[in-house]
């Protein structure tokens, strides 16, 4: 459930990473008890997994009305995750969060000290700022390279995305498609129906990257879980191990989206999107030199290229040398 619009510039995108806190031991339950727990408990263990920071400020009575369910709810499941009380609980989620605050709670007080004379703009770029941030902070390196293997091997690489999130997935589409043999963009324009069109061919060679953040929509969810029963490797691009996408991932990249106006917020995704696609480029030397000989091509097509004019050419020999100094392999061949 989303936390009041009125209280979400406080706490939400500022507080430690929500992947780093779901990696935690009290994270780790609270991710069981959304696996497996009754639908009252799943609720309250979502909130605390959101806004693990928020939490920490509120009463029993706050915390039960945001989650919708009685405070007798809330002391029965601090108790069956091993608290004493709500209190307990609360003090457990604030020491857990004390060691992930330190990346980013210099920024959080420099931001909540220029609230009141911050505009909307600038509000909106710094939260863009934080998201990202604490993202980088959260970053699993070995999950980054585990999707990459995916995609280098896979047959086909399918890629989904609904509503706002159709345009990352173009943009995804366009950065795999000259390091991978086949990519298909899922919904394109044309909605459910193209999309689930598309996914009936899928096997157990292929993968599906599936992009979604809140609001998540159903049909993204259900053709996920259609791809999974067709043996097919999940991908999810999503905000949160709260996310719905992350039970059925086999591989998970979390951006963080909080907005204070918006639903969420799409640059850190966008942020991702191009760390997983240099992560590829650079993976082997093949396609170290694809990026390669693509700067070379596309250099005729720029502006100038056709008057003769060099800036173009001495930009594709830049991006050129830039790739192959990123890549381990420069030294070879």
């Amino acid at each position: 459930m989303k936390p009041p619009a009125h209280s979400v510039s406080a706490a939400a995108p500022l507080s430690a990473p929500d992947a780093a806190f779901a990696q935690s031991a009290l994270g780790q339950m609270l991710m069981h008890v959304l696996a497996t727990g009754s639908a009252s408990h799943r609720q309250i263990a979502d909130h605390l997994l959101r806004y693990p920071m928020r939490v920490t400020a509120l009463g029993i009575e706050e915390l039960a009305d945001s989650c919708q369910v009685s405070t007798a709810t809330i002391s029965r499941f601090a108790r069956d995750i091993g608290q004493k009380n709500y209190s307990a609980m609360r003090g457990a989620m604030a020491e857990t969060l004390q060691a992930l605050l330190q990346p980013v709670d210099k920024l959080r007080h420099t931001i909540e000290r220029r609230a009141r004379a911050t505009s909307p703009v600038t509000e909106s770029l710094e939260y863009a700022a934080a998201n990202i941030a604490a993202t980088a902070g959260a970053l699993s390196l070995p999950e980054m390279q585990a999707v990459v293997r995916r995609l280098t091997r896979a047959k086909v690489v399918y890629v989904m995305g609904f509503g706002l999130s159709a345009n990352l997935a173009g943009m995804l589409v366009q950065h795999l498609q000259p390091f991978c043999p086949h990519v298909v963009e899922v919904v394109g324009i044309g909605g459910s129906e193209v999309a689930a069109g598309h996914l009936v061919n899928l096997t157990s060679h292929d993968v599906l990257v599936v992009i979604s953040f809140p609001r998540y929509t159903l049909d993204c969810i259900g053709l996920a879980s259609f791809a999974r029963d067709r043996g097919a490797r999940i991908v999810a691009l999503t905000d949160s191990p709260a996310s719905p996408l992350a039970e059925l991932a086999d591989h998970t990249l979390y951006a963080q989206s909080t907005h204070p106006v918006l639903p969420s917020s799409a640059s850190t995704a966008l942020a991702m999107i191009e760390a997983l696609a240099v992560a590829l480029m650079v993976s082997n030397k093949d396609n170290v030199e694809k990026a390669a000989r693509l700067s070379d091509v596309i250099a005729a097509y720029l502006y100038g290229g056709e008057h003769g004019v060099q800036g173009p050419r001495k930009t594709a020999v830049r991006q050129h040398k830039a790739v192959k100094k990123s890549s381990p392999y420069k030294n070879q061949g």
